[in-house]
């Protein structure tokens, strides 16, 4: 049974939708391996979007509005990329996936993984201390506590949520082979 946190929006993708999916096999190079590799994916899916929201010679605001979608979808994508990857439990042998649906008033990012029971819990608990409080208080108390250790746990979200606008939602449940899955979702308007 899934679990969801958050506004999790079930979306499929529509004739008249732009989206674009990137899935990674555990199976051909270990994902750990692929880290490197982030950067690069998240960097064409800003490319990607942008083509979207041409330049106008004539407008320089054109030019700025797609400079920062740009940034913001490759801060984003790179974000997901790496925690998936990051959190991604190999044995279980499910593909980590990343689309990206581009509607008229809002880009919307689905970036699935497997999880080990454990990795849930922990999960579950940052989630829903996120739920709960205020996220530029979070953000602050994750910054000191990231200062005394190497723990940056949930900075990428909370910058998400205070530098972007960002909406965040989960779902907890199973692929289509009984594999446990965590699937983030994030919404920015445009």
């Amino acid at each position: 049974m899934a679990e969801t946190f958050g506004d999790f929006i079930d979306v499929s993708p529509a004739a008249d939708s732009e989206y674009l999916n990137l899935s990674f096999s555990p199976s051909s190079v270990p994902l750990k391996q692929r880290w490197r590799n982030n950067g690069l994916s998240a960097d064409f899916l800003g490319d990607y979007v942008t083509t979207f929201f041409p330049k106008d010679a004539a407008d320089p605001a054109t030019g700025q509005r797609q400079a920062e979608i740009r940034g913001a979808v490759a801060y984003i994508a790179n974000e997901l990329l790496e925690n998936s990857m990051k959190y991604s439990d190999d044995s279980l042998g499910a593909p980590i996936a990343i689309t990206l649906y581009l509607n008229r008033d809002q880009l919307l990012f689905a970036a699935s993984n497997g999880i080990t029971a454990e990795q849930r819990g922990l999960f579950q608990a940052f989630i829903e201390e996120l739920e709960a409080g205020d996220p530029n208080e979070l953000y602050l108390q994750r910054l000191e506590a990231q200062a005394m250790s190497d723990n940056g746990a949930g900075l990428g979200y909370l910058t998400m949520i205070n530098d972007y606008g960002a909406t965040l939602a989960w779902r907890f449940g199973e692929d289509a082979a009984g594999r446990p899955l965590v699937t983030t979702q994030v919404r920015l308007a445009i």
